[in-house]
């Protein structure tokens, strides 16, 4: 069996049960040792599993509860977020009314937004600061601030965000995964992330590839709900996104996405690469001439 084709069969497996072993990977195909290990940490650097002793377990099951400073998460993939901002940022058009979620990324968005009529709600100060700042009109949500990520949560923010109903929306998250969706480390900021999605006509979740595959522990959306935030985009989706749907609606929510593109497909994920759409959400992929 050709490798490609074995590692393909290995995540196939992977999907249906879980985990793996190195045994049973030596019976099933007729292999080494040394040809599964090696399959195992080939898959292992792409990010589509997990090597652990003895075999592989699914990505999507190693939570990361992680919740890293603002500070030093600003400097990390910063070559991709810019591509990611600079094109989220175009996104938006006059007399938008724009939900800014707190975080680097949509922080990033700021300095290359040019649309002076949209309106911005955030939850997260500094935003709300840069852009007053930039000439543009903005208002903060109301509620206890988490010094961590600098976000606006609690209750106060909940019962703020149901008078709003927005035309875009722009969101972080620390991790995408098939299984557990959209993920954060704090409960309080993914019911905010959660409650702002269900308000939010047009609503993108901005991530670098190395997002993908990963899972902080509380979800704040689903990939198996296609029509989970509403009313399907009327029209195609700006730049080089696809429709994808379920039994012929389509699907809501764009995952704005720029990186190393892994040329893995997991079964219902795939890693961003050219020409490849997630099966239940929108991928909008950068590429360098569109940005």
């Amino acid at each position: 069996m050709l490798t490609e084709k074995r590692q393909e069969e290995i995540l196939k497996l992977l999907n249906a049960q879980g985990s793996v072993t190195v045994q049973d990977l030596k019976e099933r195909f007729d292999a080494s040792e040394s040809t599964i290990r090696r399959d195992l940490t080939v898959l292992h650097k792409k990010g589509a599993l997990i090597k652990v002793f003895g075999g592989a377990v699914q990505a999507d099951l190693a939570v990361d509860a992680a919740d890293a400073q603002v500070s030093l998460r600003q400097k990390q993939h910063m070559e991709e977020k810019i591509r990611i901002a600079r094109y989220a940022a175009s996104l938006i058009k006059p007399d938008d009314f724009v939900y800014l979620d707190a975080g680097t990324t949509t922080g990033a968005m700021i300095p290359f937004i040019e649309e002076k009529s949209a309106f911005f709600v955030t939850n997260a100060v500094s935003h709300g600061l840069r852009l007053v700042e930039r000439g543009f009109r903005a208002a903060v949500l109301g509620g206890e601030i988490k010094a961590s990520t600098e976000a606006v949560v609690g209750n106060e923010a909940y019962l703020s965000l149901k008078k709003y109903h927005f035309t875009k929306g722009f969101w972080g998250t620390n991790g995408v995964s098939r299984i557990s969706g959209f993920t954060t480390p704090d409960p309080n900021e993914a019911l905010i992330k959660e409650f702002a999605m269900e308000r939010t006509r047009e609503p993108y979740v901005l991530c670098d590839s190395s997002k993908f595959f990963q899972t902080s522990p509380v979800s704040f959306g689903e990939f198996s709900s296609a029509d989970y935030h509403g009313s399907p985009f009327p029209g195609k989706l700006p730049g080089r996104g696809q429709y994808c749907d379920r039994q012929g609606a389509a699907c809501p929510v764009g995952i704005l996405t720029y990186g190393p593109a892994a040329p893995v497909r997991s079964p219902g994920l795939t890693i961003p690469s050219p020409a490849l759409p997630c099966q239940r959400f929108v991928f909008q992929l950068i590429s360098e001439e569109e940005v």
